[in-house]
């Protein structure tokens, strides 16, 4: 991924020399295995342990020879060990070692990008409880529908963060695997025991069954795990840049004081963050179709999902970093109007009651279908003369004769709408609102 959208961590992880060391420690744990069991001389082990290095240049020199990246590896390691270096990879194929040390990388980036999450999840959760009784209008095709809370809408995107975190554990445990089962998985050298065991001193659980590789079925639900992740950012970006327009203006994105907007238009204050958030989260999802394709491979193996996976593993678990504090930061530092939010609930003239006062007419005795009926006109004249909906009703005398102002007034009581948003709150998070905001 290119720098722009790379954080310092993920860079690191994902160098040619973590990849190299990753390789070196399966490697050196192999031999240790061996060695205990009895296999590899323990003279050999602790040379391949203490000896064992390599420079990231001599590896390259010697590929363009080989044209094979793991002999390659073997030879520059070789060179620095001395002669106990004939026990390097000893009964081990290249893949038992690139897949087992790339599980290693996914394990460690795993790690970051669910500390991103979490994090996400936390300022989600102080933001929700901050507006959770602030209302909004409700919108359904882009049309105003009824009243909601801005905190709703908060506390909905974390719900789904916390389902994400669960979605993305599981997907990262199923890639916490290893492999040592040889050329095509029957264990014609090293046996299961000692994979599991090597695995084991990794920090890695043993694949039931591979064969020259571990299955990609679990890198594409990895993959489609954090496609899902970019998606519900996507969604968040996407419902800040509608707020953020200037007929809504309900919400934006934090602005410096230094900020420029345009490089022609002094005045503008763009949703640059969302907007970059929505583009990358294209890259994801399109990243996930590859992996998809990588699942059905020839027999015991082919490497036609190898040259795809030197990019969409990296490239992946960069981006959802990198999305994952744009998107913290964007929440944390979002600027929330409410007087704006209340502004537009009321831009109608109580058209968004519509629905409550329906209720309110069957409930004194008018048949619900001559109550959609009579809601429905004078919504309708309204919407068409630019009218206030509630002075149409309470000059109608099909409604006054049924509804006394003081139950009019009620069908139009915001309150009354958001009576249960604490409730919500107390089933998500098992204590009642008043006690959440108070902490």
């Amino acid at each position: 991924m290119i720098d722009r959208y790379t954080r310092p961590a993920m860079r690191q992880l994902w160098s040619d020399e973590s990849k190299f060391r990753a390789w070196l420690e399966v490697e050196a744990t192999a031999s240790e295995v061996l060695a205990d069991a009895g296999i590899v001389p323990q003279e050999a082990a602790k040379a391949i342990r203490s000896k064992g290095d390599f420079d990231i240049a001599r590896i390259q020199e010697i590929e363009l020879q080989t044209r094979h990246d793991v002999i390659a590896f073997t030879t520059a390691v070789a060179e620095k060990v001395g002669p106990e270096s004939r026990w390097l990879h000893f009964g081990l194929t290249s893949t038992d070692v690139v897949d087992t040390a790339q599980a290693l990388l996914l394990k460690q980036a795993s790690a970051i990008i669910l500390e991103g999450l979490h994090a996400l999840s936390a300022v989600l959760k102080r933001r929700a409880i901050e507006f959770a009784l602030t209302p909004c209008i409700g919108r359904t095709h882009g049309v105003h529908a009824e009243p909601t809370t801005f905190g709703l809408k908060l506390l909905l995107w974390y719900t789904e963060s916390q389902r994400n975190i669960a979605r993305f554990s599981a997907a990262a445990e199923d890639m916490r695997v290893g492999k040592l089962s040889g050329a095509v998985g029957s264990y014609g050298t090293v046996t299961p025991q000692l994979e599991e065991e090597i695995c084991k001193r990794l920090g890695l659980k043993a694949a039931e069954v591979s064969t020259q590789v571990l299955q990609r079925d679990r890198h594409a639900a990895y993959i489609g795990a954090l496609s899902i992740i970019a998606s519900s950012l996507d969604k968040i970006g996407t419902e800040i840049r509608h707020l953020q327009r200037t007929e809504v203006r309900e919400a934006e994105e934090f602005f410096s004081e230094k900020q420029k907007g345009s490089s022609a238009m002094p005045h503008k204050r763009n949703p640059i963050t969302c907007e970059n958030i929505c583009g990358l989260a294209r890259v994801m999802r399109a990243n996930s179709q590859v992996a998809l394709e990588d699942v059905a491979l020839w027999h015991e193996r082919d490497i036609s999902h190898s040259s795809a996976e030197r990019v969409i593993l990296p490239d992946t678990t960069t981006l959802a970093d990198y999305m994952l504090s744009k998107a913290t930061n964007l929440i944390d530092k979002l600027m929330v109007y409410p007087e704006r939010m209340l502004k537009n609930l009321n831009l109608t003239g109580g058209l968004v009651f519509s629905g409550q006062l329906l209720l309110d007419l069957a409930e004194a005795g008018m048949l619900r279908e001559d109550a959609y009926k009579t809601v429905q006109t004078l919504a309708m004249k309204a919407w068409k003369e630019d009218l206030v909906f509630k002075e149409l009703v309470a000059a109608d005398p099909q409604i006054t004769s049924l509804l006394p102002p003081e139950r009019i007034a009620r069908a139009f009581d915001v309150n009354r709408r958001l009576n249960n948003v604490p409730a919500i709150f107390e089933r998500v998070f098992g204590k009642p609102l008043s006690e959440l905001q108070a902490q």
